[in-house]
């Protein structure tokens, strides 16, 4: 049975790291109560619960890795091109 849960848990990795994508674009949103920022192409993505939202401003420019889990596109790295 541990077996099997472990193989599980395994698959599910693997198969959300195939949603792994990037964007890249200028903040035009910010919720800070539901943590999600908009770019500039219209589409939102979900920040880590232990970010830092008061780092960010409308108009900066970023490049996001991010995962879709449950439809969400959940941010996993973000950097602040000079």
């Amino acid at each position: 049975m541990r077996s099997l849960i472990g193989a599980l848990a395994a698959v599910m990795m693997i198969s959300s790291a195939a949603y792994a994508a990037e964007a890249e674009g200028k903040i035009k949103a910010i919720d800070r109560d539901k943590l999600t920022i908009t770019l500039d192409n219209g589409k939102s993505y979900k920040l880590p619960g232990e970010f830092d939202v008061d780092a960010l401003k409308e108009g900066m420019d970023v490049l996001l890795a991010y995962d879709q889990i449950n439809g969400v596109n959940t941010i996993t790295d973000m950097e602040l091109p000079e």
